[in-house]
C-alpha cells in the first residue's frame, strides 16, 4: 500500500477537487445517470440528452475513487484541474462543439505516460514529482479529442524493468496495488510480503478501469502489460502493431517492442479509444508511426461487426500452448496450462465454431519445432539479468534497448528530468537505498547498462533480426499465410510474447471466471475467490481492423463481463 504521506496527499487530491464540484453543483441538482459499467456511448447519449455532465461523470468518479482507493491502490496521482477541464468541455457542448466521441469523457493514463498536469514518475522514486515539459502526443490527442485525464495509474515500478522478483504492480512509491476481483494480501510463506492474491497482470493497472474509477484507461505493453492486465481484470484491450500509437514521450524500455494501447470494459470502448490515440497524422518524432495506416476519420467502429465471425478462418497453436514440450537445450518444459482454464478455451473454440468460424486445430508455429536452441524461441531467453548470458540462448533485446531509449527519453525533457542518463538513475537509486529503492535489487538496470551500446552493438542487432525472424516471419506469417488465417486464438495472454517481437497486435475479450492457481498452496483456512481469465485475438501487422471485427462479434456472442462482486 502507499506510504502514508502519498495516501493522504493523493485522497487530499481528490477530496479537494470533490469539494469544487459540490460547490459549483446547485443543491436541487440531480444526477441520473450512474457511471458504474457504462459505456462511453451511452455517457455520450447521456450527456447529449443532458442527463448528465461531464462535470457530472468526473464527480461521481473521484467519488469510487475515494470510496475503494484505499482498497485496490489503484491511483498513483488524481488531475487537480479534471473538474475545471470538464467545465470548460461542458461549456463547449453548449456551445455546439463536440470534438469527438471522448468528448467529456475521463479516462486515466498508465504513469509512464507523460503529460504537463501530473507528474510523471514510472512508479520509481528517483522520478518522484517530475514534471514533464510537454504532453506525450498520445496524451495530447485525448485532450485535443475532450478526453479528461482525471489520474495516473499505478504500474510495476519502470514498466516491470527494473529488479528480481517484483511482483506485477509494486512500486516504491505507491507499494503494492490490490485485483479487485480478490484485493486481499496473499498470507503464502515467502509471498507475504504485501503483494496481492491475486495478480493484477503485467506493469499496467486495470484494477482502476475494472473498479469504475474512470471510463476506460491507456495501458503499454513491451511483451504483456496491457494483455495481461486485461486478463486479470476482466477487460477488453488492444496491444496494438508497434507504431500505431506514438511512442514519443513514453518512459521506454524498449523501442522494438513497446507500445501503448487501450483498455476498457468492452471491446467498442477500446475501439473508439484506440482511434484517438492513433492520431490522424504519423508522429515526426516517432518513425515507426507510418507503419500503418489509420481508418478514415480514425473511426474503427465501422469494425463493429456482430457477424464477423462467419466465414472467419481462425487458427489454434498448440505446442506450447496447452501442448507440453521440452524445448531443446532446456529441462524445464512449456505449455502448461491449468485444466479449468484449457477447459474455458475450448469453450470458448466451441463457440466460434457454433458462429460459423472455420477453425484450423492445431495452428503451430514452424520455428517451435526447431531442434536448435538458438533456433526455437521457447528455448531463447533474455540476457535482461546479470549472469543470464551464460544461459543456452538468450536475447539482449530489451537490455539494449532500454539502456539506449531511457537515455534518450530523458534526453528529450529539455533538461528538465532530475537525471541525464541511466547510469545516474542506477547511481542515484543506490545512494538513496534507505528510502526502499531496492526492496526487490536494481539487477535488470544493472544488466542493461551491462550491455554496451558500442560493443555490444553487433550482438543486438543480430539478436533483434533474429527476434523478428523466429517470432514472425517463421512463426505468425508463416502459420497465417500457410493456412489463410485472419486471426490466431489464445488463452488469456499467452500469445503475447510471440506477438511482442515482431510488434504484432492483438484484442482480448473478457470470457471466464477460473480457479486462482494454487501454487504455492494456500492456508488451510484461504479460500481464494475465481480469477478472470480472457480470450485473445492475434494477427499479422496492421491488422487490428479485422481482430476488432473478430473480438466484437465473439463479445456479443458472449457477453461474459462482469464488474468485481464487491464494489457496487
Amino acid at each position: 500500500m502507499k506510504n502514508r504521506i502519498f495516501a493522504t496527499t493523493l485522497l487530499t487530491a481528490a477530496a479537494l477537487v470533490l469539494s469544487s464540484c459540490e460547490k459549483a453543483a446547485p443543491p436541487e441538482a440531480k444526477v441520473a445517470f450512474n457511471v458504474v459499467e457504462a459505456s462511453i456511448p451511452q455517457m455520450q447519449k447521456a450527456m447529449q440528452e443532458g442527463r448528465v455532465t461531464a462535470e457530472e461523470l468526473v464527480r461521481q468518479y473521484l467519488i469510487r475513487i475515494a470510496t475503494y482507493e484505499n482498497v485496490i491502490n489503484a491511483t498513483i496521482a488524481v488531475n487537480p484541474n479534471a473538474l475545471a477541464e470538464a467545465r470548460a468541455l461542458d461549456e463547449e457542448r453548449k456551445a455546439g462543439k463536440i470534438r469527438g466521441p471522448l468528448h467529456g469523457i475521463p479516462v486515466a493514463l498508465k504513469d509512464n505516460i507523460q503529460t504537463v498536469d501530473m507528474p510523471t514518475t514510472g512508479g520509481t522514486i528517483g522520478l518522484a514529482g517530475f514534471m514533464a515539459p510537454w504532453d506525450a502526443p498520445l496524451a495530447k490527442n485525448l485532450k485535443d479529442g475532450g478526453a479528461i485525464i482525471i489520474a495516473k495509474t499505478t504500474l510495476t515500478e519502470l514498466a516491470n524493468y527494473f529488479g528480481s522478483g517484483m511482483p506485477g504492480n509494486y512500486s516504491s512509491i505507491s507499494g503494492y496495488s490490490y485485483n479487485p476481483y480478490d484485493p486481499r494480501r496473499d498470507l503464502r510463506e515467502g509471498q507475504n510480503d504485501g503483494r496481492p492474491v491475486m495478480s493484477t497482470g503485467g506493469s499496467s493497472s486495470g484494477a482502476g478501469t475494472a473498479a469504475n474509477f474512470w471510463a476506460v484507461n491507456v495501458g503499454t505493453e513491451t511483451s504483456g502489460s496491457i494483455l495481461s492486465p486485461s486478463n486479470q481484470n476482466m477487460l477488453a484491450g488492444i496491444k496494438p502493431t508497434v507504431g500505431r500509437i506514438s511512442r514519443y514521450g513514453v518512459i521506454p524500455i524498449t523501442a522494438d517492442q513497446d507500445t501503448a494501447g487501450p483498455m476498457g470494459k468492452s471491446v467498442t470502448d477500446v475501439a473508439i479509444m484506440f482511434g484517438v490515440l492513433e492520431g490522424k497524422q504519423p508522429d515526426p518524432n516517432d518513425s515507426a508511426t507510418t507503419r500503418c495506416a489509420p481508418p478514415a476519420n480514425n473511426d474503427y467502429t465501422p469494425h463493429l461487426k456482430a457477424d464477423a465471425l462467419k466465414g472467419a478462418r481462425i487458427g489454434v497453436p498448440r505446442i506450447g500452448y496447452g501442448t507440453v514440450v521440452t524445448p531443446p537445450g532446456m529441462k524445464e518444459t512449456r505449455g502448461e496450462v491449468p485444466e479449468d482454464q484449457m477447459k474455458a478455451f475450448e469453450e470458448a473454440i466451441a463457440i466460434l465454431k457454433q458462429a460459423g468460424a472455420e477453425i484450423v486445430d492445431p495452428a503451430d508455429f514452424p520455428s517451435y519445432m526447431s531442434t536448435d536452441p538458438q533456433t526455437n524461441p521457447l528455448s531463447i531467453g533474455g540476457c535482461d539479468r546479470p549472469g543470464s548470458e551464460a544461459s543456452t540462448a538468450c536475447s539482449s533485446v530489451l537490455a539494449y534497448g532500454m539502456h539506449r531509449d531511457f537515455n534518450a527519453w530523458l534526453a528529450a525533457q529539455n533538461g528538465k528530468a532530475p537525471f541525464k542518463t541511466l547510469d545516474e538513475l542506477v547511481a542515484w537509486n543506490e545512494a538513496n537505498k534507505n528510502l526502499g529503492t531496492l526492496k526487490y535489487t536494481q539487477s535488470a538496470l544493472l544488466g542493461a547498462l551491462a550491455n554496451d551500446l558500442e560493443k555490444n552493438k553487433a550482438k543486438y542487432e543480430a539478436d533483434r533480426k533474429r527476434d523478428i525472424a523466429l517470432n514472425g516471419a517463421q512463426a505468425i506469417d508463416a502459420v497465417m499465410a500457410e493456412n489463410k488465417l485472419d486471426a490466431l486464438l489464445f488463452a488469456g495472454a499467452r500469445g503475447a510474447g510471440v506477438a511482442a517481437k515482431p510488434g504484432y497486435p492483438t484484442v482480448i475479450v473478457p470470457f471466464a471466471m477460473v480457479a486462482n492457481p494454487p501454487t504455492p498452496a494456500y492456508p488451510a483456512d484461504f479460500t481464494p475467490l475465481p480469477m478472470p481469465m480472457g480470450i485473445s485475438f492475434t494477427g499479422m501487422a496492421c491488422s487490428e481492423p479485422r481482430l476488432i471485427e473478430l473480438a466484437y462479434a465473439f463479445e456479443q456472442l458472449t457477453k461474459k463481463r462482469q464488474p468485481p462482486p464487491n464494489m457496487p
